[in-house]
């Protein structure tokens, strides 16, 4: 499978807005594979941890003595089956696989959202936002600014005198 590189396939380039509407939908299949691809791995793992508790639980009922079990409910079965390294082993790779997929998943409504603002960016265009007789703005500078005004007031505290 290729590299995902979230960040960079989600910029738009404003002074290039026709390239982005080529790329978008080749863009948004890319993400749709990967997330389908994700998912199914999602459930594969499940199925593996399903797979390892149940093999424990039967381990656990054969022999409860090898689990230093002495009176065996399925309360104490259950505890010990998420005690045991092998399930504790699959359950990381499952809950990481589920990560990759929740991202993957936020991928495609970020994607959703570029779409929107390539609609909006073209709307701007087609309706001379851009055009004048002064210098065209460089939107990416602009942005770049505001984002970087936004991380320097978050680092500001505010006090507040009290009456």
């Amino acid at each position: 499978m290729q590299e995902l590189n979230y960040e960079n396939d989600l910029k738009i380039d404003s002074d290039s807005l026709d390239v982005e509407w080529l790329e978008q939908p080749t863009l948004m299949m890319k993400y749709v594979r990967h997330a389908a691809q994700m998912k199914k791995e999602v459930e594969e793992s499940k199925e593996k941890l399903d797979i390892v508790r149940a093999g424990l639980d039967k381990s656990i009922r054969i022999n409860p003595e090898k689990f230093s079990i002495i009176k065996l409910t399925e309360s104490v079965i259950s505890s010990t089956i998420i005690t045991q390294k092998d399930y504790k082993e699959m359950n990381e790779e499952f809950l990481e696989t589920k990560y990759e997929f929740d991202m993957a998943q936020g991928a495609l409504r970020a994607l959703e959202s570029k779409k929107t603002a390539l609609e909006n960016l073209v709307k701007l265009h087609g309706q001379q936002y851009f055009a004048g007789p002064k210098v065209p703005r460089d939107l990416s500078k602009e942005y770049q600014k505001k984002y970087d005004q936004k991380k320097a007031d978050e680092k500001v505290k505010i006090v507040r005198r009290s009456k």
